[in-house]
């Protein structure tokens, strides 16, 4: 039985773990009888609000901005079971995921405020650099790709982030990885490399071509073990 790690970012599309990539990453692993470990790392980021309201802010008014803890907040998606990024051991797994939403860009790194600058929180860095050396599988939906791009793009690796001429794929070049153009339930695989990748709502418009990527992404990574 194979066991997955799986790093999350909060909870929320906009300002932590995507939950409908996150759970549709969760089931695909289930159904085949593996196991998952959710971690995350701990520390602040800014909510993001995730209804559209018109702007009500007087003028000379100063609104706060309400912090949350990245760790507290991913222990929603994982139920409780959740693990500090910290103790994660590539040893002890066969494959670490990063499911999308924009907490890979804000929280696990600052590819949102910063682009081709960007830095990744080191203990994610770290989880993904030894779980490259130790030559195991790293896989990463939607956005998350662009974490691995900044850990691993000097080894030249593959990877999709949808389409092949937006901003997230020019820096992703720029950091040194190979860029492919997928569709919303096409896998970008990396052989050489063991870095599998799928655009999810990076390209997708339906939750359904969220279940099928994910299905996709962890049915080929089925293939790496055979």
């Amino acid at each position: 039985m194979k066991k997955i790690a799986v790093i999350l970012s909060g909870c929320g599309n906009r300002d932590g773990s995507e939950l409908q990539e996150s759970l549709s990453l969760m089931l695909a692993i289930d159904r085949r009888g593996w196991q998952y470990q959710c971690f995350a790392p701990e520390g602040v980021f800014e909510v993001v609000p995730h209804v559209d309201t018109q702007d009500d802010e007087e003028e000379g008014t100063i609104v706060d901005t309400e912090q949350r803890d990245i760790f507290v907040e991913s222990a929603r998606i994982a139920r409780g079971d959740i693990m500090p990024i910290e103790q994660y051991n590539p040893a002890d797994y066969d494959v670490l995921a990063l499911p999308g939403g924009m907490g890979a860009a804000r929280n696990l790194s600052t590819f949102a405020f910063d682009g081709p600058r960007m830095t990744v929180v080191d203990s994610v860095a770290d989880a993904i650099l030894e779980t490259y050396r130790a030559k195991k599988p790293v896989v990463a939906m939607c956005i998350a790709p662009m974490v691995l791009a900044k850990v691993l793009g000097r080894y030249g690796v593959a990877l999709t982030l949808g389409a092949d001429d937006n901003q997230p794929s020019e820096v992703a070049r720029q950091l040194g990885c190979r860029v492919v153009s997928c569709g919303p339930t096409d896998v970008c695989v990396d052989d050489e490399h063991k870095v599998l990748t799928t655009p999810a709502y990076m390209a997708a418009s339906r939750i359904s071509e969220i279940f099928d990527g994910a299905e996709a992404l962890v049915s080929r990574l089925e293939k790496m073990f055979v």
